[in-house]
């Protein structure tokens, strides 16, 4: 049988590769303990579950859902943008929700990337912006992040030639992988890039509500004039614990938001109802808890890079994001220094290659794993010879 050439071209997605090396470890009786993947290990509060059961067990709920969701849920989104952000959304127009955020982020392509055209992807970066360019028939043109420039694109080393085929340019800040902030220096820049070459941003803002230090993260919509060429992403998942339920939005500029609509009402059916009725609960109820369950993250964090800095691995501290970025020691490549510590202590840790070819020499540990094993994975990082 033959596949279509756009699926031979793809990579293995890399989690699913992770899955696959620390299954075949625990196969052969190891105790692996992974600090791999952003998945909140922390439970989804209460009153969002009572939700849930209550609206399943409406029949009504059970039926196909509107493509476009819920109107109560496109104003629940909206109110929630307002109240956080002070951005104005109009839910008819400007607000769409998603099959959790990565089926928007892979589907966007296709409502605006033609074969040929460029898709601006920083590098390291979650692997679903190339993806889906691919997917479209694009081409990607990769962005450095690098230590130096504070991992922030520089948008004035891009070719002329690049830029005259560039349709799109992704961000994401809060960031994954590196966990990187940006100000409002940094937006204003990109709207007047946007503006100037005539491209569409795409903010992935998934990690808005996952900060520390008194820090909390803005939005692109902020910034003046960042609804005429852009739109952003969000999703319950690292929000609200809510990963499994697949329940996301993307909001701002109409004219994408109706075209990446178009495209959802041809290969999905929509959110399942009763799951839009608990993100309704979701977003206009109690808010309270989020600092709290922050301050789990922020103590796993600080634990971790006391040991990590301890073998002389500088660690930034992060201010937002569920992750720790970290150079890989002298003398190993990322996915050597990875399969190291899965070999030698059953620890797994994310090579930052992973992420794209700017992301080697570096790793990712992920802050979403119980406190009971983030304490035994530093016991066993203590004992890690380099």
């Amino acid at each position: 049988m033959r596949v279509a050439q756009r699926i031979a071209n793809l990579p293995p997605y890399l989690f699913a590769e992770v899955d696959r090396r620390i299954a075949a470890k625990r196969a052969a009786g190891y105790d692996v303990i992974s600090l791999g993947i952003g998945d909140p290990d922390l439970p989804t509060p209460r009153y969002i579950l009572d939700a849930l059961v209550e609206a399943a067990g409406v029949p009504a709920n059970h039926r196909y859902p509107d493509y476009y969701g819920l109107a109560e849920l496109r104003r629940a989104i909206a109110r929630w943008y307002e109240g956080r952000f002070g951005v104005v959304l109009h839910p008819d127009t400007e607000v769409l929700p998603l099959i959790g955020s990565k089926e928007g982020i892979a589907h966007v392509a296709l409502a605006l990337v033609d074969p040929g055209d460029v898709a601006l992807v920083p590098s390291p970066a979650y692997p679903v912006y190339e993806i889906g360019t691919m997917l479209a028939g694009g081409e990607v043109y990769h962005l450095p992040l690098r230590p130096g420039h504070q991992f922030l694109p520089d948008l004035d080393a891009i070719p002329q030639g690049v830029l005259d085929r560039a349709r799109v340019l992704w961000i994401n800040y809060p960031n994954n992988p590196t966990s990187a902030v940006a100000g409002p220096e940094f937006f204003e820049r990109v709207v007047a890039f946007a503006r100037r070459h005539d491209v569409i941003v795409l903010h992935d803002n998934a990690y808005s509500e996952v900060y520390y230090d008194g820090y909390r993260p803005g939005s692109f919509l902020q910034t003046a004039g960042a609804r005429d060429v852009g739109v952003e992403f969000h999703s319950l998942s690292k929000s609200y614990n809510m990963t499994g339920w697949r329940i996301g939005m993307v909001v701002g500029h109409a004219a994408v938001i109706e075209a990446l609509g178009r495209v959802k009402t041809n290969v999905d059916s929509g959110i399942f109802q009763a799951v839009q009725y608990a993100g309704i609960v979701a977003l206009t109820g109690d808010q309270s808890w989020i600092p709290a369950r922050n301050a789990v993250y922020e103590k796993r964090r600080d634990l971790l890079i006391d040991v990590l800095q301890g073998l002389g691995i500088k660690v930034g501290r992060p201010r937002a994001s569920l992750y720790l970025w970290g150079p890989v020691p002298e003398g190993y490549g990322s996915l050597d220094f990875s399969v190291k510590l899965l070999d030698e202590i059953a620890v797994w840790v994310t090579p930052g290659v992973g992420f794209g070819p700017h992301g080697e020499g570096f790793f990712r540990i992920s802050l979403t794993t119980p406190d009971d094993r983030v304490r035994q994975a530093a016991e066993r990082l203590r004992q890690l010879r380099l």
